[in-house]
Formats: C-alpha cells, sequence, structure tokens
C-alpha cells in the first residue's frame, strides 16, 4: 500500500521513537523529526521521503553537522520490488558506511504499519574530528564535518528550539504548512493575555505570560496579531483573534497554564470554538 503523502510516515516512526523512551517533536530547525532521550547526550534527527532519494541521503549527511545522530525512513513498498530504490541490502551497506541510521515504513490496510530497523547510527566522531565518515575497504574521505565548536553550536540551536515548545503541534515532513515555532507560541501567549485583559503595556504581558521577550514580540508584531493603541499600550487586532482560534490547540495548553485564563473557563471556550480549526489544520 503505498503512500500518498510523506507526512504519512510521521506518525509511526514518532511512535517508534516514543516507544524507545524518547520525547518526540516535529519541524525543528527544518529536520522532519527530532527525538531526544534525558540519558542521551545528544539528540537524533530523522529525515524521511516517500522513496529512497540522492536528496534524502546527501540532506542526512548534512544534517550530522549538528552532532545529532542522523536517521533516514522511507516507506518499504511491497509492490515495487527490484526498484534501485526499493534494493535495501544495498543502501543498508552504503548508509552503514556512512554513519547513518537507515529504517523503513510498510503500510498494509488491515493492520497497523510496521517498522523494519536496517542499520542505527553508531556513535559520533570524536569532537574535533575532521573525518565524519569513510569507505572502510578504500580509506576515503567522504565528508568534513565542522569542528567541535560549531557542532556543539548547531546541537545547542537545535535543543533551544526543541525545548522551548511546549509540546508537538506539527507533522513531520509537511510542506506549505505554519509551523509552530517557539516563537510562534510566545505570540500565542501575548495574544492571550491581550485577548483576556484588554488594551495593556508590554510589561503587563511579560508580567501575565513569564515571557522575557513580551515587548519585542508586541512591537515587531511579525504575524499582524497586534495592534499599538498609543504609546507603551498594544491591544489584540482581529487577525490575532483568528490565530488564537487557528491554533486553537496551542492556545488551550498555554491557558491552562495561566490562573488568569482558566478562571474565566477560556481552555473550554477554545476547545468548543476551536474544535473545527483543529480539524481543518489535521486535514492539510
Amino acid at each position: 500500500m503505498a503512500v500518498k503523502f510523506e507526512t504519512e510516515l510521521y506518525p509511526p516512526i514518532k511512535a517508534f521513537f516514543n516507544g524507545r523512551g524518547y520525547d518526540v517533536k516535529a519541524e525543528i530547525r527544518g529536520c522532519d523529526l527530532v527525538a531526544y532521550r534525558m540519558d542521551q547526550s545528544e539528540p537524533v534527527i530523522v529525515e524521511m521521503k516517500k522513496i529512497f532519494t540522492l536528496p534524502l541521503l546527501l540532506q542526512g549527511i548534512d544534517r550530522q553537522k549538528t552532532g545529532a545522530a542522523v536517521w533516514l525512513a522511507v516507506e518499504r513498498n511491497r509492490t515495487k520490488r527490484g526498484a534501485h530504490n526499493q534494493r535495501y541490502t544495498e543502501l543498508t551497506a552504503l548508509c552503514r558506511r556512512l554513519n547513518l541510521g537507515f529504517l523503513t515504513v510498510t503500510f498494509y490496510r488491515t493492520k497497523a504499519p510496521v517498522i523494519d530497523v536496517w542499520c542505527e547510527p553508531s556513535g559520533m566522531a570524536s569532537p574535533g574530528s575532521h573525518v565524519d565518515a569513510v569507505i572502510a575497504a578504500e580509506s576515503v574521505q567522504l565528508y568534513q564535518t565542522p569542528a567541535g565548536g560549531r557542532r556543539k553550536s548547531n546541537a545547542s540551536k537545535l535543543m533551544k528550539e526543541f525545548t522551548a515548545r511546549s509540546g508537538d503541534y506539527n507533522v513531520g515532513g509537511s510542506t506549505k504548512r505554519k509551523l509552530v515555532t517557539a516563537y510562534r507560541e510566545k505570540a500565542i501567549q501575548c495574544a492571550l493575555a491581550l485577548d483576556n485583559h484588554g488594551p495593556s503595556s508590554p510589561r503587563q504581558v511579560r508580567d501575565w505570560t513569564n515571557c522575557p521577550t513580551a515587548a519585542a514580540t508586541l512591537r515587531h508584531n511579525y504575524y499582524g496579531w497586534f495592534k499599538r493603541v498609543r504609546k507603551g499600550v498594544y491591544e489584540l487586532a482581529p487577525a490575532g483573534k483568528t490565530a488564537l482560534h487557528e491554533y486553537a490547540d496551542v492556545t488551550a495548553v498555554w491557558a491552562s497554564q495561566f490562573p488568569w485564563a482558566t478562571q474565566q473557563s477560556y481552555t473550554a471556550r477554545m476547545q468548543v470554538n476551536g474544535g473545527e480549526h483543529l480539524n481543518e489544520r489535521a486535514g492539510d
């Protein structure tokens, strides 16, 4: 059973890593899936495609710049046996030489998807190493990774975005969709405060939301959600009200954490009013 969209790979792959004890989130700094477990120093990155392609391979190699353990994931299509992108034994040998993990997802009409792990990435290269992968038999250098400092910096940026998100609101492999990033979550918090309290100062919004960048978020108004009433006072624009409903799942999560929002039964109201928006987002 061939999948129509790359996003169909995400749920079973997420469940696989959840089963291994990882916290999983989608679309982190361009990565389809990022997983992290407290007992491991570096995150895991998974790049997904419907079929195995050269761009997928190059993308996986590029992700190794972060110092993360990188996996490639594709659908295992039982109707295309023999195709060059279905020669899994040879593809596994290539991935193993490049220190890339490789897994496939087989979909069925009447039962749950099955994941096959063909190889797993071994320990990452030691800090400062410039050789990330070699052809063992020939000892030919294939790829140069950044020095240890840059690897740590790249991993730090990845984990900063990962930990700043309150949940997994995106679907790995999504294109042409508005992603719920850490910045968008902060904007939703500010919009939530203005919706509940009316025109307010940036300091008040900061105190209500515990968002240290509230003033900059209101001032820059990147999404057009806020309106400056007068000097030092902002209110919620119509686009902001629409956004609270469009991202009702995220809004409900943050509303449940703010006493001033839950006291007004805001969470329940958003879940009711935002239900149809949740369905629309799920069907994108």
